[in-house]
């Protein structure tokens, strides 16, 4: 098997996307914008896939790439792509469960590999566990105020992707294949805020945001609007709608999701 270069190696996912590999015994190369601060125990290369120019070198004799994709539009993702596929020979995306959406930028970058000769895999997962990090200031004071508590998900946990990542890049059968990714059971963000509160031994509860509040919160934080907006109605839809709960990882790994409780033990000091 080929060397297997890893986007976004410095990341909750890709961190574990490189170490499942090398602890494989197999050729991996990450890229990192600053390889001397990041920490992995494979070659590490210079590059940034805002600039395209930067890549040459670190897509020297490799075969396979796991490509996550930054931002949130696909501004610059035809260079990035052209330029893997004058020398690997497949891509595995980390696209998101929704792509199918022509409005999403992870659709755009779907399209434009699925034109570029290489053979492709997309993984689509939807809630990450670990989005509940940001929870982590609200949860050591005791009270978590968010909207739709009710809203129930069926979060994953990054080492679940990362593996089934890893499964996809050293096995046969998965071009053209786009798998949504889940974890093992919904449930909704107040029981989320619970199972934390019992994983690190504090009593955590629940306090209703107005929507409003929230959104004026959000607007400060992450300072898009469409973004903002685009949150809130999700969230408000897995209120009536909950989140699906595919079995995928199960099919592809031979084993049982993690659940919400295990990613809480396993960050458990993260929220302390």
């Amino acid at each position: 098997m080929g060397k297997i270069l890893v986007t976004g190696a410095t990341g909750n996912v890709g961190r574990h996307v490189v170490s499942q590999l090398a602890e494989a015994g197999l050729e991996v190369r990450a890229l990192a914008r600053a390889p001397e601060r990041a920490g992995l125990p494979v070659e590490t290369v210079r590059g940034d896939l805002t600039a395209p120019e930067t890549l040459e070198p670190a897509l020297e004799d490799v075969e396979s790439v796991f490509l996550l994709w930054p931002g949130f539009t696909a501004d610059g993702a035809e260079a990035v792509v052209t330029a893997i596929s004058k020398h690997a020979r497949r891509v595995v995306y980390l696209s998101a469960n929704g792509a199918e959406d022509p409005a999403s930028h992870y659709h755009a970058v779907e399209r434009i590999i699925r034109g570029s000769g290489l053979g492709w895999t997309f993984l689509r997962p939807g809630g990450f566990a670990a989005n509940t990090l940001g929870w982590a200031a609200l949860i050591r004071q005791g009270v978590v105020r968010w909207p739709y508590g009710q809203a129930a998900r069926s979060l994953i946990h990054e080492k679940d992707i990362a593996a089934a990542a890893v499964h996809v890049l050293t096995s046969g059968g998965h071009h053209g294949a786009a798998y949504v990714l889940t974890g093992p059971e919904q449930l909704t963000q107040e029981e989320q805020v619970r199972v934390i509160g019992e994983a690190t031994g504090r009593e955590v509860r629940w306090e209703e945001q107005p929507q409003e509040e929230a959104r004026e919160q959000l607007m400060a934080a992450w300072g898009e609007a469409a973004f903002v907006d685009g949150a809130l109605r999700t969230w408000e839809s897995f209120v009536t709608r909950p989140e699906e709960v595919t079995g995928t990882v199960e099919k592809l790994l031979g084993r049982p999701a993690l659940t919400f409780r295990e990613w809480a033990r396993d960050h458990a000091a993260d929220f302390r």
